[in-house]
């Protein structure tokens, strides 16, 4: 009887070092849809540098232009919800190159483009492509890594998380310095290639189809509230968080939400399982994703306006500089990835947000005649610790949950840590817009100040991140 019990207990540990589909090469497996997920994170940044030039190409004021952002955050915030259904009706395989096929045609469509029209087209196209990769890159990796490898594979998505957004703006600075701004969407189309062949040669099918009946009243509150949601942050930041427009779709946007998620936890067959955030390790971990990325988010936007406006730096030096903290940011991701595996999670998210806090708080002081060399150190403070706690969060969320709730908590995740981006980059140029009226000093001062009050926010974030990650638990062997 004992050596019964013995020989079960042994089996259940080799159990719990397989993973649930098992591949050969897990990690040659990902790297088509990583390259592809790193492009789509990468567009989410890219074009903030270039706006100005592209208001002056296309004769459009600063509110129109902005739609160049909200269009691609809509579309993701619309297609994300939904990955998880179309996963249950086509396969892994399908889906991915689908959505990196429209990823490209939206680039050739936007690098086309002679009209602000049509380059949207191109943009919200690309957005579909990004909304259907950025979840599955998750359900994929929880499926075919083992747990004991997980770390590592989350280590690997938090560099395309958050390296991609980090390197962005000094990629699209590069550009903008020697080539026109048609040559920023040109430059994805030749990684997408690559990451098209690498999906079609070595990407296994993982997914269960079960083909489930299709609840179309869900689909539509789930497209509108979201969309609404995005919509409503993203008008904000430019006309305001009390205009009644603003308030009109954030109101609406809230209550078919909340009916779409009343709903859902009703359904026998949901098209998410909100059901997970029951699970207390889940949704600490995917609290804390959000938030990190929402920090990511607000300072990236307000940092390369900062050097153009702030210190009076040309675009293409701009780019330059913030390249430091993209390579660190790239660094921190790899290692962070690989010791979330065998270092305390909370000791590294603890660390991670501590660190992001230091180098808030450096930006904060600085002034439109800081010098070159303190802005990039604060830059490079920030980006060793935001990565340093996103691999960790990650891993600790997505591991609590199993083979059949995987996807839909890597859909959930990623669904609000894209509306959170939009959220805080909105909430960031609202602040922005304040703090330089209030001032009366000259456009570089006043400036100045309204990145300080930005930052501000952004600080708020982080330190509400670093208390929530002190709650992270340790598994006891």
């Amino acid at each position: 009887m004992e050596k019964s019990l013995q020989g079960e207990t042994s089996m259940a540990r080799e159990a719990k070092k397989q993973a649930a589909k098992p591949v050969a090469h897990p990690f040659v497996a990902m790297l088509g849809m990583l390259i592809g997920g790193f492009v789509g994170m990468l567009s989410e940044t890219s074009l903030n540098i270039a706006l100005p030039s592209l208001m002056t190409a296309l004769h459009v004021n600063i509110g129109t232009i902005q739609w160049l952002v909200t269009g691609y955050m809509l579309v993701i915030g619309i297609v994300l919800p939904l990955s998880s259904l179309l996963s249950k009706l086509f396969s892994t395989r399908q889906i991915i190159i689908f959505a990196i096929v429209a990823f490209m045609v939206g680039a050739i469509i936007s690098a086309l483009a002679s009209s602000f029209p049509i380059l949207l087209v191109g943009r919200m196209i690309q957005g579909v492509g990004t909304g259907l990769i950025l979840p599955l890159m998750f359900t994929v990796a929880t499926l075919i890594f083992p747990p004991y490898k997980l770390g590592a594979a989350m280590g690997l998505i938090g560099l395309v998380i958050m390296f991609a957004p980090a390197i962005g703006p000094t990629l699209s600075g590069m550009i903008l310095g020697l080539m026109s701004w048609q040559w920023i969407f040109w430059m994805f189309v030749p990684f997408l290639a690559v990451a098209l062949i690498l999906v079609i040669k070595y990407l296994p099918n993982v997914g269960n189809i079960s083909k489930p009946k299709i609840d179309i009243f869900s689909i539509i509150l789930s497209t509108l509230g979201f969309g609404g949601l995005v919509t409503g942050v993203s008008l904000a930041s430019d006309q305001g968080w009390g205009s009644p427009s603003v308030i009109v779709t954030l109101v609406a946007a809230f209550i078919l939400l909340a009916w779409y998620i009343k709903r859902q936890l009703a359904s026998a067959e949901p098209i998410l399982n909100f059901h997970i955030f029951k699970n207390r390790q889940y949704t600490t971990g995917a609290v804390l994703v959000m938030m990190d990325f929402g920090i990511i988010l607000s300072s990236m936007y307000l940092l390369p306006m900062f050097w153009q406006n702030g210190l009076a730096i040309p675009v293409a030096l701009t780019g330059i500089v913030m390249l430091p903290g993209g390579i660190v940011n790239a660094l921190v991701s790899a290692i962070a990835g690989r010791y979330s595996d065998i270092v305390s999670k909370r000791l590294l998210t603890v660390t991670g947000f501590a660190i992001t806090i230091v180098g808030i708080v450096m930006l904060l002081f600085t002034q439109a005649t800081s010098p070159m060399w303190y802005v990039i150190l604060a830059h490079i403070v920030m980006m060793m610790g935001v990565p340093l706690a996103m691999s960790p969060a990650q891993t600790y969320g997505l591991s609590a949950l199993n083979q059949r709730t995987s996807s839909d908590g890597s859909t959930i995740m990623n669904t609000f840590q894209q509306i959170v981006g939009a959220i805080a980059t909105a909430i960031a140029t609202a602040l922005l817009g304040v703090g330089q009226q209030a001032s009366s000093a000259s456009h570089q001062v006043a400036f100045t100040s309204g990145v300080h009050l930005g930052l501000v926010f952004t600080l708020i974030l982080a330190i509400a991140a670093l208390c929530l990650a002190f709650t992270v638990k340790e598994k006891r062997a």
